[in-house]
């Protein structure tokens, strides 16, 4: 781990000097990550998409201000939560309408996992944002309380009750949507 973390530094130094190969690896290393956290967050796949290679621009644009001895995956993690609370805060205002899947042309037990996914991601959506991206970034993303209190600029204390809110919230609404019940037939 150690090894990897200067190897790290190491590609993220080659990198401020203009080597595009070090911060090709770079992408490389985390843009499934970055997209994980995105598409959970936006729960768009096109929009988590966007977000993802914005996320990437932005941290080569502003890689100067970036701090050597820091973590780097809670500062690239904090620039694409932030992203997408921009573009959250954007569909807001400017709202789209998607086509869906089309499940019948699916094996029907595909089918079926597809809609329970969808019903789920439906539900995660409902949730406010300051306990989505919480929720997302841990189970999703496996990262703990401080790393992401940090990433989201919000105190340990805040983060570890927008993630119980967040889990009692869903619980809720796929009870009420009888998700549970559902996925048991």
């Amino acid at each position: 781990m150690q090894n990897r973390v200067v190897d790290e530094v190491s590609l993220l130094r080659r990198s401020l000097h203009g080597d595009s190969e070090a911060w090709g690896e770079i992408v490389r290393r985390y843009k499934e990550a970055v997209f994980g956290i995105a598409l959970g967050i936006l729960r768009h796949h096109a929009d988590a998409e966007d977000a993802t290679h914005d996320a990437f621009i932005r941290a080569y644009d502003n890689l100067r201000r970036y701090k050597l001895e820091k973590k780097f995956s809670t500062w690239l993690f904090a620039i694409v939560a932030n992203i997408c609370k921009n573009k959250l805060r954007y569909h807001r205002y400017h709202p789209v309408v998607s086509a869906g899947h089309q499940i019948e042309e699916m094996a029907p037990g595909f089918a079926v996992i597809i809609e329970l996914e969808e019903r789920l991601r439906d539900a995660l959506t409902e949730l406010p944002v300051q306990y989505r991206a919480p929720l997302v970034l841990h189970y999703w993303n496996d990262l703990t309380y401080k790393e992401i209190a940090e990433i989201l600029s919000t105190p340990e204390g805040t983060i570890k009750t927008h993630i119980h809110r967040a889990k009692v919230a869903l619980k809720q609404k796929l009870d009420q949507r009888e998700v549970i019940k559902d996925a048991s037939r």
